[in-house]
């Protein structure tokens, strides 16, 4: 095996495929990438076998067909490492790769290519296509409300559904549930419910380019394949049913707050300086067109903000813990953001002045 790229033409695929990389791991050979050439199609391949990264590379030069495997971190440091514009030569020899640019030497171990692991191959049930910046859009909008660790292990991930209304993406921690929606018909003919892991969105997210190029979504009973023109991500689905996300939307919110996001957020990261480490709890008093943003802690620190806003239902105090109000405000990019309120005991929604597409709910904490 003899092969010469480009350091630019390698260090970027590999920069795709390196999420699916973990630091530890089961199998010494999931630490590796796999590098395949056939005929005029070269690729590099990760997995951590719940998930699997294929990305396409161009300009691989060399006449021989070949498959091996290659540390994955150390080939991505090394390749980071090296001047841009320089180029690489890889060659293998006596159970080594040996990769050399200009005056740089390397020598690294290599697996046999047969025992690389791949994730089965998918028997497709459904197929849509959309423009990469409409999935990436919904994923960045709702990814931040899944649960860590949680042991309701389908709050973990996320929730896609998907019919002739549209896509729409769902995520909870029990606490906060995050919903963005793309109305219009995916010609799919069936509602569909599936959860992707929280590895598969973070990584869908960071890979996924905020353009009009098309992305295909193929979906089987167990899987999930999303492909660009370069990059093939694979995962699978996580088993059981999503909770009925509609019993904790607030129907009766009747008590209206418009209000610039900018000069909220802002307001709300000031006082957050000095609230509770541990609750991060901030108080909000509604009046007529003000709000009262209070927020103190153990040591008997506080801060206190005014700010004005446009509101004339009931006068009110609600408690909220205040990074889910500062990550749903970051999200969001309109001026102007609706909180719907009840009452003190009741949930909060929060969206858009013009725009019904992404919802947040966010639950009242005792203060």
């Amino acid at each position: 095996m003899k092969t010469i790229i480009k350091r630019d033409e390698f260090l970027d695929p590999l920069q795709k495929v390196i999420g699916a990389v973990e630091r530890k791991q089961t199998m010494a050979i999931l630490g590796h990438v796999l590098l395949r050439k056939v005929g005029e199609e070269a690729s590099l391949t990760a997995t951590d076998q719940e998930i699997e990264l294929t990305a396409r590379i161009n300009h691989l030069q060399g006449d021989e067909d070949f498959s091996t495997t290659i540390p994955a971190r150390k080939l991505f440091d090394i390749v980071k490492a090296l001047p841009e514009q320089s180029e690489i030569c890889l060659t293998q020899k006596d159970g080594k790769i040996h990769l050399i640019s200009g005056p740089s030497r390397f020598s690294l171990s290599s697996l046999q290519a047969e025992d690389f692991p791949h994730i089965d191959n998918m028997q497709i049930d459904s197929q849509i296509s959309m423009p990469q910046q409409v999935l990436k859009k919904l994923i960045d909008k709702t990814s931040f409300a899944m649960a860590i660790q949680d042991v309701r292990y389908m709050l973990n991930g996320m929730l896609m559904e998907l019919g002739d209304k549209g896509i729409r993406m769902v995520a909870t921690d029990g606490h906060r549930l995050a919903l963005s929606e793309e109305p219009g018909s995916l010609g799919i003919g069936k509602e569909l419910q599936i959860i992707l892991p929280r590895k598969a969105v973070l990584e869908l997210g960071r890979l996924l380019e905020n353009d009009e190029s098309p992305v295909e979504i193929l979906i089987s009973s167990n899987q999930l394949r999303v492909q660009t023109e370069n990059l093939r991500f694979t995962s699978k689905l996580i088993d059981g049913k999503y909770p009925d996300y509609n019993r904790v939307i607030p129907e009766d919110s009747d008590q209206i707050m418009s209000v610039d996001r900018e000069v909220l957020k802002q307001s709300l990261y000031r006082a957050s300086i000095l609230s509770n480490e541990k609750h991060r709890g901030i108080n909000l008093s509604l009046k007529e067109n003000s709000m009262e943003i209070r927020a103190n802690n153990p040591d008997q620190e506080e801060a206190d903000e005014q700010i004005s806003v446009e509101y004339n239902g009931t006068p009110m105090e609600i408690g909220f813990n205040v990074t889910y109000l500062l990550d749903v405000l970051s999200v969001l990019d309109s001026e102007k953001v609706l909180f719907c309120l009840k009452d003190n005991n009741s949930s909060c929604i929060i969206k858009a002045m013009d725009n019904e597409n992404f919802r947040y709910v966010v639950m009242p904490m005792r203060i």
